[in-house]
């Protein structure tokens, strides 16, 4: 370990909030072993990418940022891990650049790899195969967030495989995290004062399913009904109870979850949990039942329209947001147009619009009647253009009435349902002033970061809530 005097490593993410949680999780492990922790931009001994493969512009991203470091410091170590070195390590293996490939199980050991590169100088390529992989490995380095909100991994890997998606082949198969490791951590984070976790994973929806999945006593058909709901003897559902009961954490929010995990005993067991934010993300991919079914998504229309209505109708001020995919192989103008016409009905809160990106390995990358990149930018503006004026319409609402905003800086911050609230720094202002009405704050003050604050916004401006007058 005398190697690592006065080395100076740094960490660039690409992708998901796993990605950004696990790098959270190595950064910690490198500034506890000696090495100095420092930003992408400056010279370092050491670069450490963490890619995404999700699509073809991830791996080009990820391509770019190896070669950046590289001209930063041209005598750096680079160390490419994660899931583009998962999937693609041939491709990297060909990049000079690259001193290092880890894939994700290989990950964690990072620490220990630098250092004998740091003795041997010998290239190391170490890339396991994750279809054995059945247990959640933990990190050595907690991933400990100086930012007021948290992201806290809950588990690994994915077996849904749809068609279009190479994540399962990246991930693995479901690994849920203990529990008690789960509470222990986000109890280590109310310690320096954070105040809202988010529970991230591959699959979140699926935790639980590898821990003792089923009580034996089931009948067939009630077996069928918990799997394809995602209703497990300890699950999704009953972690987040357990989460409310820790008293410094104020909000808890769910990542991305499979709209079959939302039944009517879900909403009921969710709306006495007052910590969890009323904020829904919902994968939904196409709005044509055509299109779902070769992508291999498990519901249809109807039952997302049904879903959306059963949280409409049970939680207050509920967002509902969600991800589609536009020029899925085979989509025609009939089943894009049938997409269109339900984004425009369901009225969502935000949608995250991305074009098909066809991913070597996966069926769907197989499947004739691909779609031209000039329609697939046609579909995209279209869809967009509903999301802007969905998502105008649903935070508009909350204009000149009170909300409770968590404050990430002294400019800006989020609502429990995850509307992003601006303040409209006045000209010759070093901080701007509000007056907060709330049972915290009564006063006029400056310092509102990592506060939850009562405030009323003026207008709404570029996807964000503005305060403009401070009285």
């Amino acid at each position: 370990m005398n190697k690592i005097e006065n080395k100076k490593v740094s960490f660039i993410t690409l992708g998901c909030k796993v990605n950004q949680y696990e790098t959270n999780a190595m950064s910690n492990m490198f500034e506890n072993a000696g090495f100095e922790v420092v930003d992408f931009t400056e010279k370092a001994d050491i670069y450490i990418i963490n890619t995404c493969t999700v699509t073809g512009m991830s791996d080009k991203k990820s391509r770019q940022m190896i070669r950046r470091a590289k001209q930063i410091n041209p005598n750096s170590i680079i160390c490419a891990v994660g899931c583009y070195a998962q999937v693609s390590k041939d491709v990297l293996e060909k990049m000079d650049e690259i001193d290092l490939i880890l894939g994700n199980k290989e990950k964690k050991d990072i620490l220990n790899k630098v250092c004998e590169y740091l003795t041997n100088h010998k290239k190391c390529v170490e890339v396991s195969n994750l279809k054995d992989k059945n247990i959640y490995e933990e990190y050595d380095g907690k991933a400990y967030s100086s930012h007021i909100r948290a992201e806290i991994k809950i588990q690994d890997g994915c077996d849904n495989y749809c068609t279009y998606c190479i994540i399962p082949y990246a991930r693995g198969p479901i690994c849920s995290r203990k529990k008690e490791d789960i509470l222990n951590e986000i109890k280590c984070l109310c310690e320096n004062d954070i105040k809202e976790v988010v529970l991230t994973g591959i699959h979140i929806s699926s935790y639980g399913k590898d821990l003792n999945s089923f009580s034996d006593n089931l009948s067939q058909e009630e077996l069928e009904y918990r799997k394809n709901h995602y209703i497990y003897n300890y699950g999704l559902i009953d972690l987040l109870e357990d989460i409310s009961k820790i008293e410094k954490i104020k909000r808890i929010r769910l990542g991305s979850i499979e709209p079959r995990l939302i039944t009517k005993d879900f909403v009921e067991r969710i709306k006495r949990l007052d910590k969890v934010c009323n904020h829904f993300h919902l994968s939904l991919q196409s709005g044509c039942d055509e299109t779902l079914k070769r992508m291999n998504r498990k519901y249809n229309t109807k039952e997302f329209l049904d879903i959306v209505n059963l949280l409409r109708e049970n939680i207050k001020d509920v967002a509902i947001t969600t991800d589609v995919i536009v020029g899925f192989p085979g989509e025609t103008d009939n089943e894009f147009e049938t997409t269109k016409d339900f984004l425009t009905k369901i009225k969502l809160s935000k949608m995250h619009i991305f074009k098909y990106s066809k991913r070597k390995g996966t069926p769907a990358a197989n499947f004739s009647n691909q779609v031209d990149e000039s329609i697939k930018n046609l579909r995209s503006d279209i869809l967009i253009d509903i999301n802007n004026k969905n998502e105008e319409a649903y935070a508009s609402k909350y204009i000149g009435k009170e909300i409770d905003v968590l404050f990430e800086n002294e400019l800006e911050g989020h609502t429990t349902n995850y509307i992003k609230v601006i303040l409209n720094k006045k000209r010759g202002e070093e901080k701007p002033k509000i007056k907060a009405k709330s049972t915290t704050f009564s006063k006029q003050y400056d310092d509102i970061v990592n506060k939850i604050v009562t405030v009323v916004p003026d207008y709404y401006k570029d996807g964000a809530l503005i305060i403009d007058k401070f009285t």
